[in-house]
């Protein structure tokens, strides 16, 4: 899977429809974006069971494996994320 601009404006587009208020990329995706195998988002906004709905959204709009992590509540791993990743939203 390759990481693309129009990739990125699907996922921005189903994360605000769901009223994302941040999203950031990070992992494999990010790092090694031609030989990515998922897509790792990191998302705030959205509670409880919709952010796994969304996951599942952009999972089957792009064909692709998504993981998602929740940014509240802050954690170490949501520190790193927010320090390496890239901000979509």
């Amino acid at each position: 899977m390759t990481i693309n601009q129009a990739l990125i404006e699907k996922i921005i587009n189903v994360a605000k429809r769901y009223g994302a208020t941040r999203l950031i990329l990070f992992g494999s995706a990010l790092e090694m974006p031609g030989q990515a195998r998922d897509i790792d988002l990191a998302c705030d906004g959205i509670e409880g069971w919709k952010l796994y709905e969304m996951a599942a959204k952009i999972e089957e709009e792009l064909g692709a494996s998504l993981d998602i992590v929740p940014l509240n509540p802050p954690t170490r791993f949501t520190r790193i994320i927010e320090a390496k990743g890239k901000t979509l939203l």
